[in-house]
């Protein structure tokens, strides 16, 4: 393992977990959005697939490869259906189709990606820490 192999997997775990924040700050802006961009349907609930970043389970014992992410994908649940007759958006039946976001999820998913992000800001600054005793010992 090599020197700063501790700041290259913390540095990608910090930019997945930017990317996983932003992505459900999307989600939360969207709850309510009836109508896509292309206006066919409601929003979509949107999820952030993190894997390894080492090849293979022999690299990963090897050095501390990271996380990448492998893509955003919709979530496939089906959307909500509500009743409201004096939306625009409502069918013949009074009922109106929103996207399948649930606030409490998201917002717990927010949190967790804010706690995995401090924690890797915290093991940075234990890494720099430990660089810097390291060089003074060396002195």
């Amino acid at each position: 393992m090599g020197l700063f192999d501790a700041l290259d997997a913390s540095g990608s775990a910090l930019s997945a977990e930017r990317l996983r924040m932003d992505v459900t700050a999307e989600n939360l802006a969207n709850a309510q959005s009836t109508r896509s961009a292309n206006g066919s349907g409601p929003y979509k609930r949107k999820e952030v697939v993190l894997e390894q970043a080492g090849s293979s389970f022999a690299d990963s014992l090897q050095a501390a490869r990271g996380v990448r992410v492998a893509g955003i994908v919709e979530d496939p649940s089906p959307p909500r259906r509500v009743y409201d007759p004096g939306h625009p958006d409502a069918d013949a039946q009074g009922y109106v189709t929103m996207p399948n976001v649930n606030t409490v999820t998201e917002m717990t998913d927010l949190i967790g990606a804010s706690r995995a992000y401090e924690a890797n800001v915290t093991a940075m600054q234990t890494a720099k820490s430990m660089f810097t005793r390291t060089l003074d010992i060396l002195k």
